[in-house]
């Protein structure tokens, strides 16, 4: 099989607007880009100028804040025991901001422990304070307050010897290389039966001897206990923990014998930070203690350093003690350490514009405790202000920089994923338009347009392919039907050719327009006109010219029934009417129509029944019916029959049928004005010719 060339196409220079489009989607994400750091750029200066206009604000808040906390007792304590630090456990005593506590009012000493703030607390809700007072001359004593939760209480009876059957305190103080240990047990107070327990801590020095035959009380020790008449967790009274208040003071020798000395003795001693305390909270009989001031989840006081909480960014805070004893304490705002600032932002915020650079701020006051007075300082930068700015702009950078990846990566996806392939397919595509416009034949006009290098999963490499083997399918085609009516036309013009002289002859020896022969020699030779020289049977049809004249149509098909035999048709049947049928049509063209239909009754009629033919007339219209008794056609092909290829029957060498009767039918009829159907009867099949009829 020959195969034709096609040629190359001619790719037009496209113009500007045929990129607008890709323009404009790329300046978009170019443009989103660059608001996007622009964006974060505007909202860092934004928030520098902002934090330098509140920069003076905000500093004296912190002022305030600061110098309120410590003349608040908690500040004051933590002004007083600066150098209190490491392990909680065991406890060591506080210098109180009070002379002394009144440690035998509940109200009192819980108010006075809990402004201080001098409690070490503890997971399960208990707490603990060991402190001293302020004044050497209000006594030499360590004050133990604190509370833990306990059921009923079980006090100790006058007569009782046995401290183990009692609700008691042990208490063990650790002080310059002697240890001393007290035992205090519950006695009752209140009245039995009483919703509030009170009651008071006898104390004796702990030998080891579990019976108090030969004890006495210390006449110095003094220890009070409260519990409270609701239980603190739920229950029932009086199997429910309830909330026991205890305030205890210890007398210690060594304090004591310094008030004597000379010269004035200092306080608080240079060794209290060395004292140790431990305080056990014991119920009836050998178990755990309800309490014991060395468990390990000892939550330690504030202290000094907690002022740095309330400090910002480039703000330092120094507690000076006027009488030069101890170094100064020095607390700085809180800084993200962990966090690294950029040096490339910190050059940019440098470089931000603000209105108004603020200079270094300082404030002084100075704080008086009954021990000492302290100098605080509290100074500020502003630079400060912008080591912060660089910590959360480079912890955010990140974010941003994910940003503009992401909008770089969704542009070179869709960029080289479907910007590239559609402005490759689009080239191509103009490149046909453009050669289709040409003035050339049509195979010149096709040219070689091949998408198949943009095939892919996607959705436009689906229609790449689809594309792709759609024009193929066109183009082989094409080729096909090139080469098939080349082939028919060169058929014809040899059968054409052939044919023609035989009929001159027949024509010869038929000369007599009376003899059917004459008749059916005439058919055939325009037939041989109508497709000598023609691509295809169809392009002659189409192009056949028919000569329409009167023509009586009863007197048509009583000829055509009466000659049936002639061309092969039996039985043909015709009852002529009385009156003439005047119609416009071609006599020949008229005849091969009702001869194709007539060959197709035959081929599908039952065996042994005729076929009918039947004249109906109206005003405006003459309808021949053609019937034959038979199979019925199917309904979806009643149309289809009509098409040019379209049998019920392949084409090969055994068989003439092309399926090209029909067509040639329906082509006649509509060049005479008229229409042919056919549809399903009772029996059989009957084809209905209509036609316009002439002027009387």
């Amino acid at each position: 099989m020959a195969r034709l060339t096609l040629p190359r196409l001619d790719v037009p220079r496209l113009g500007l607007a045929s990129f607008r489009r890709r323009i404009l989607f790329r300046m978009v994400f170019l443009l989103l880009a660059i608001a996007t750091a622009a964006l974060a750029v505007v909202l860092l200066q934004d928030e520098k100028d902002r934090s330098y206009r509140n920069y003076q604000q905000n500093f004296r808040k912190t002022q305030a804040e600061v110098m309120a906390r410590l003349r608040h007792p908690a500040g004051l304590l933590a002004l007083l025991n600066p150098g209190v630090s490491g392990a909680v456990t065991p406890l060591r005593p506080w210098v109180l901001p009070y002379a002394a506590l009144d440690f035998d009012d509940q109200n009192k000493a819980q108010q006075a422990v809990e402004m201080a703030g001098c409690s070490v607390r503890y997971t399960d809700g208990s707490a603990v304070c060991a402190a001293v007072g302020n004044n050497a001359y209000s006594g030499g004593y360590i004050y133990l307050v604190g509370s833990f939760r306990a059921g009923d209480l079980i006090a100790r009876e006058p007569t009782d010897l046995d401290v183990e059957s009692v609700h008691r305190a042990r208490i063990r103080l650790d002080m310059r290389g002697t240890t001393t240990a007290w035992v205090a047990p519950f006695e009752r107070q209140s009245l039995r039966g009483e919703p509030l327990v009170r009651g008071r801590l006898t104390g004796f020095v702990e030998d080891g001897d579990p019976t108090l035959a030969d004890a006495r009380p210390v006449r110095d020790f003094r220890g009070f206990l409260w519990q409270s008449a609701t239980c603190s967790a739920g229950g029932e009274l009086p199997d429910c923990l309830r909330r026991v208040f205890y305030s205890i003071r210890l007398p210690v020798e060594a304090f004591r014998q310094a008030l004597y000395a000379q010269p004035r003795p200092e306080w608080p001693p240079a060794d209290l930070d060395r004292i140790r305390v431990h305080v056990q909270m014991l119920a009836p009989g050998n178990v755990p203690p309800l309490f014991d001031s060395n468990a390990s989840d000892a939550i330690p006081p504030p202290s000094l350093e907690d002022l740095s909480q309330a400090l910002l960014p480039g703000e330092t805070l120094t507690i000076t003690r006027q009488d030069s004893k101890g170094a100064p304490l020095v607390l700085k705002g809180r800084e993200d350490n962990a966090a690294r600032s950029s040096p490339l932002i910190l050059q940019l915020i440098d470089r931000l514009p603000v209105a108004n650079r603020p200079p270094p701020l300082e404030a002084i006051e100075v704080i008086t405790t009954p021990v000492a007075s302290f100098d605080v300082r509290l100074s500020g930068d502003a630079r400060g202000i912008d080591r912060g700015l660089g910590v959360i702009a480079t912890r955010m950078s990140w974010y941003v920089a994910a940003m503009l990846g992401a909008i770089g990566l969704a542009w070179l996806v869709i960029e080289v994923g479907l910007i590239r392939r559609i402005t490759v397919l689009t080239r191509r595509a103009a490149a046909v338009s453009h050669n289709m416009q040409k003035d050339a034949p049509g195979d010149a006009r096709i040219g070689q347009l091949d998408v198949s290098d943009l095939r892919g999963s996607d959705e436009l490499g689906i229609l790449a392919g689809s594309l792709s083997d759609l024009l193929q399918r066109v183009k082989d085609d094409q080729q096909r039907e090139q080469l098939r009516a080349q082939r028919e036309r060169d058929t014809l013009q040899a059968v054409g050719h052939e044919i023609l002289s035989p009929l001159q002859s027949l024509m010869v020896l038929h000369p007599d327009a009376g003899d059917p022969a004459h008749r059916y020699v005439q058919r055939m030779q325009q037939a041989v006109r109508v497709l000598y020289g023609q691509a295809s049977p169809s392009e002659a049809l189409e192009a056949a010219q028919l000569e329409l004249a009167p023509l009586d149509l009863d007197a048509f098909l009583r000829e055509v029934a009466d000659n049936a035999h002639f061309a092969g048709l039996a039985d043909v049947r015709y009852a002529s009417g009385e009156q003439p049928v005047m119609v416009r049509a071609d006599a020949f063209s008229l005849e091969d129509v009702v001869t194709h239909i007539l060959r197709n009754a035959d081929r599908h009629r039952s065996p042994g029944t005729p076929i009918t033919l039947s004249l109906e007339t109206s005003d405006t219209h003459a309808t021949v019916g053609i019937h034959n008794a038979g199979a019925a056609i199917e309904e979806t092909r009643l149309e289809r029959i009509f098409d040019y290829g379209v049998s019920d029957a392949a084409t090969d060498e055994a068989t003439e049928r092309r399926g090209q009767g029909l067509f040639v039918a329906r082509t006649y009829l509509a060049k005479m004005g008229g229409t042919v159907r056919a549809r399903n009867v009772e029996g059989g099949v009957r084809f209905d010719i209509t036609l316009p009829r002439a002027a009387a």
